[in-house]
């Protein structure tokens, strides 16, 4: 009898522990804090999140644009320039992250530093074929000191709010589930 009970007891405990464990592996992750994991864990957070710096550009027709032109969005601001060979390596998955989720809200803006402006930029792109990359320009340069950026490429994240909520400096793989899971945190508070 004390046999019996004995496994009863053992396969009790282990069922408990069994349940546990199948509760916390399915138990949502903490939904206050970005995913930063794999291709996004150089991804640094700003604690606490700041106002977006105000920072002047042009579009490719040269209308001036700023970052309140895309209110309510959230907005990757990537700087980037023709003679960046990190830059030109992500590019490709900067466009199929902006692919990924058009239409929810999501806005990628790819600021070229470049000196010769559009006239540099497009042709480069075309010959990059890299199709979804609308060129935005910053000639002048200022945009790279506004967010701090230690060198390119450089990409800042913005809220829905206009808070700078963080950055990462170099490439990146963007076309990537943690980068999705990253931009889908922001785009769904």
């Amino acid at each position: 009898m004390n046999r019996v009970a004995w496994f009863l007891g053992c396969a009790l405990a282990l069922t408990a522990a069994a349940a546990i464990a199948v509760a916390i592996v399915l138990l949502p992750a903490d939904r206050s804090v970005p995913p930063l994991a794999g291709a996004m864990r150089t991804f640094e957070l700003k604690a606490p999140p700041l106002p977006a710096p105000e920072i002047a550009f042009t579009d490719a027709a040269g209308q001036a644009l700023d970052l309140d032109a895309f209110a309510g969005e959230v907005v990757l601001v990537n700087l980037w320039a023709t003679w960046c060979a990190p830059c030109i390596r992500e590019l490709p998955d900067l466009a199929a992250l902006d692919a990924s989720l058009a239409g929810q809200g999501f806005r990628l803006l790819a600021i070229s530093i470049d000196r010769g402006g559009l006239a540099t930029v497009r042709p480069f792109l075309e010959g990059l074929e890299i199709a979804g990359i609308e060129p935005y320009l910053d000639p002048s340069g200022r945009t790279p000191p506004a967010f701090a950026a230690p060198g390119l490429p450089t990409t800042a994240l913005i809220d829905r709010q206009g808070l700078w909520v963080g950055s990462l400096s170099g490439a990146a793989e963007w076309d990537s589930a943690e980068a999705r899971a990253l931009m889908r945190f922001y785009l769904e508070r």
